[in-house]
């Protein structure tokens, strides 16, 4: 989708820099996607202590590894 923006060049710079990316589409891009996956993350936090605990299971217990498969 074509779009023009008109965006402050010093902010452009400092993303192309800190992105690693060539181009400034690449950079806004990148910018975009861990923007998304910052805000998603924090709507992750509202579900700590709404979630039902099962004391009984042993998280302990999925972890060993069947020796035969190695």
């Amino acid at each position: 989708m074509a779009t023009n923006l008109s965006l402050d060049p010093d902010l452009i710079q400092r993303t192309l820099e800190l992105s690693g990316e060539s181009t400034k589409k690449a950079a806004v891009n990148k910018a975009l996607r861990e923007f998304i996956a910052r805000r998603e993350q924090k709507e992750i936090v509202t579900l700590f202590g709404k979630l039902d605990w099962d004391r009984e299971y042993d998280y302990k217990k999925s972890r060993n590894r069947d020796e035969s498969s190695s």
